[in-house]
């Protein structure tokens, strides 16, 4: 029952409403793609061994860092192990060229979702204004010209309700991935600044990450 009245409602918007059909098959794509990457990336983060090669940093025990860096597929972890990698050049560089990346990924696509919230609304308009002229165009045409206009409205506000529908389904989860691209984006600037603290505080101490060679460390 619900399909048929869907389905009616679909075609009695007009050839407009398969545009409007890409545009939600489109966003839906692009918000799942989104959902699943943040899921992904969120059962990957482990806080656990982030404070280990915090610790191991501080202390200046720099084969334990790479040792946790190096074996898994933690982000923050995968990101020290490029500072690390590249620490006789600029581990801060490394870092940030690393993290700008990661931050790359988690913000791909999402310029879909932003035009989309433009681009709908826009095909519904335009949609109920061609309805809205062709409806129009009966006038004085019969005696039942009356019952054609105002019918043809009802159908041709079918396209611009789609539409916003349309662009407040993009809006929600757009404003949501974007403040997590955000949060991700602080994340990563904390992590990177913390990291370098610690190793220039354990270099006042003696131990220079500069002379830790992880090539040599792994063979």
């Amino acid at each position: 029952m619900l399909a048929n009245i869907v389905v009616e409602k679909f075609i009695e918007g007009g050839w407009v409403m398969w545009p409007i059909l890409i545009t939600f098959l489109l966003s839906l794509s692009v918000i799942l793609d989104r959902a699943f990457w943040w899921l992904s990336l969120r059962s990957k983060i482990k806080t656990d061994l982030q404070e280990k090669a915090r610790e191991a940093l501080g202390t200046g025990d720099f084969p334990v860092a790479w040792d946790l860096s190096k074996n898994t597929n933690e982000p923050f972890l995968t990101n020290l192990k490029e500072g690390i990698s590249h620490a006789n050049t600029s581990m801060l560089a490394a870092m940030q060229l690393h993290a700008t990346h990661l931050l790359e990924k988690a913000d791909a696509r999402m310029w879909v979702l932003s035009t989309m919230i433009t681009l709908a609304p826009l095909l519904g308009l335009f949609g109920t204004v061609a309805g809205l002229m062709g409806s129009f165009a009966a006038i004085g045409t019969d005696q039942l010209a009356v019952t054609k206009v105002t019918g043809g409205i009802g159908e041709a506000l079918i396209a611009t309700a789609c539409g916003i529908a349309i662009a407040v389904l993009c809006l929600l989860p757009y404003n949501f991935f974007r403040k997590r691209v955000s949060s991700l984006r602080s994340s990563l600037e904390r992590w990177i600044n913390h990291c370098e603290l610690l190793v220039k505080s354990a270099k006042e101490h003696g131990h220079d990450l500069e002379k830790f060679s992880p090539n040599q460390k792994s063979r």
